[in-house]
């Protein structure tokens, strides 16, 4: 699979390597976009997975497939290392597959690829051969076609050392690389088949579609009458479109088709009722009042690398007793529908910092009940969260007495104004618990102590039987019987 920058020249190098290995004869047919397609190097094949953006990483591998062997990482020589390079590396990494970075644009005045080998070093942790470490780097041009052997031979020269191998003597199984609807032909998909070898009359399920094939075309449209390990074909005789990134599996009969496909139906029936509604940022408390989880976990995606660190430093600045906020994953580029799928499969919200959201990610959202929260301002993120904290605790507060003091007069203190001459009459009282003000039954304000006073000094706290000068917050209309109740805040476990 090729990956970088968006306008780095993924596409290009495409079509220049299609357009210099694939035969003249063979490359006119092409009527349609089938995802993957296959070209040769010293008589050996090489097929590349053309899926729009990082799907073979993500949706894909979200499946349980993988669907590649080694990875491409493209990067421009005049631009180095951007946002999307970022992404693609950390897909490539967590993928655990081999990479290739091919420089591409080498032909431009102004190149520096000595500046781009730094800035993948310090910014993307990959360390090229010439710096010591294990990733090659290939120059190459696809605008003047140089490099491209090259390119092509070390991916055979890392495929070797790999020593991949497929057993082609079994029935077949692979994955399905991209699927639609098409005119006269119905459902058809591109399968790249990765085990055993694929023939015309096959019985297969798919997920939960099962079928026989009727007809295998590779990427030309011409008929094959089987494909082996690690080649793409086009199948008819879908009744349903599949979706990409799901297992084409061959079985003996079309009853095991069948019995298979129902009893997956069935599965995902049982989890779609069981499923409950994913975690919002408002329904934490809720949680935690039955029982539930006490974690908070975001799937970051940001404008840039910087937004991404500054993001998550100021996640981790907020610190709860009882909340543990996880950052599951991070990225940067638009939602797309991997990330909900993660999100969804950790009960995570998605955080999209000045970026979009696809509409595959929207509808996926939807479906999956995940919440997306859209932010331009970092503040405006750690707010909402340390709300939601705060929210937790607000219901489990409860008043406990402390103390009651008689009003014996009313006291003029400069600059202050009027507080309250009194005698602690039960307990104690101390500064900044709540305060009642009783005038016989009546209750007058409930406010906070915000000074005690014992002659000139103040306290901390004064006992039963001590007389004080009692401020609060807020009130000064004292008159001699008034009853002040003191309280404290004591937070009842959740």
């Amino acid at each position: 699979t090729v990956m970088g920058h968006v306008d780095h020249g993924k596409t290009s190098i495409l079509d220049a390597i299609r357009q210099t290995k694939v035969a003249a004869g063979e490359a006119g047919g092409i009527t349609q976009r089938v995802g993957a397609y296959q070209v040769e190097k010293n008589g050996k094949p090489i097929t590349f997975i053309d899926t729009p953006g990082h799907e073979a990483f993500t949706a894909m591998r979200a499946r349980g497939a993988q669907v590649t062997d080694v990875a491409v990482l493209v990067v421009a020589a005049d631009d180095g290392v951007m946002p999307q390079t970022m992404e693609a590396i950390q897909h490539i990494k967590a993928a655990g597959v081999p990479m290739i970075v091919a420089l591409n644009k080498i032909d431009k005045d102004n190149a520096n690829p000595d500046r781009v080998k730094l800035e993948l070093s310090e910014k993307g942790h990959v360390l090229i051969e010439e710096y010591g470490g294990d990733v090659p780097l290939v120059p190459v041009s696809a605008k003047e076609k140089k490099g491209l052997d090259e390119l092509l031979e070390m991916i055979l020269l890392v495929i070797e050392i790999a020593d991949l191998k497929a057993n082609p003597d079994k029935p077949a199984a692979g994955t399905i690389i991209d699927a639609h609807l098409e005119r006269g032909r119905g459902p058809v998909a591109t399968v790249l088949v990765q085990t055993g070898t694929l023939g015309v009359g096959d019985n297969f399920v798919i997920g939960t579609v099962f079928g026989k094939v009727r007809a295998l075309m590779n990427e030309d449209g011409k008929k094959m009458q089987a494909a082996g390990p690690g080649q793409p074909a086009v199948v008819t005789g879908l009744p349903e479109v599949p979706n990409a990134g799901e297992i084409l599996q061959v079985v003996e009969s079309e009853r095991a088709a069948r019995t298979i496909a129902l009893s997956r139906i069935e599965s995902r029936r049982k989890v779609a009722q069981a499923a409950a509604p994913k975690q919002r940022l408002e329904d934490i408390y809720a949680a935690l009042q039955q029982g539930g989880t006490k974690e908070l976990n975001l799937v970051l995606k940001a404008d840039s690398h910087g937004s991404v660190e500054a993001l998550k430093g100021a996640i981790t600045r907020i610190e709860d007793p009882q909340v543990r906020i996880r950052v599951i994953a991070e990225g940067v580029g638009d939602v797309g529908e991997s990330d909900i799928n993660l999100a969804a499969a950790s009960d995570a919200f998605v955080v999209a910092f000045a970026v979009k959201v696809d509409n595959n990610a929207q509808t996926a959202a939807e479906q999956q009940k995940v919440e997306i929260r859209k932010y331009n301002v970092v503040y405006h993120l750690t707010e909402d969260i340390e709300k939601a904290i705060k929210g937790l605790y607000e219901p489990t507060f409860k008043q406990v007495y402390e103390g009651k003091a008689e009003v014996k007069v009313p006291i003029k203190v400069p600059k202050i104004g009027f507080i309250a001459g009194s005698q602690v009459t039960d307990g104690k009282l101390t500064r900044n618990s709540v305060a009642k003000v009783y005038r016989g039954k009546d209750l007058l304000i409930e406010t906070k102590i915000a000074g005690l006073r014992r002659f000139k000094d103040d306290v901390r706290e004064v006992a039963q039987g001590y007389e004080c000068g009692i401020e609060l917050d807020g009130f000064q209309d004292y008159q001699e019987g008034d009853v002040i109740e003191a309280y404290v805040l004591e937070q009842e476990n959740p």
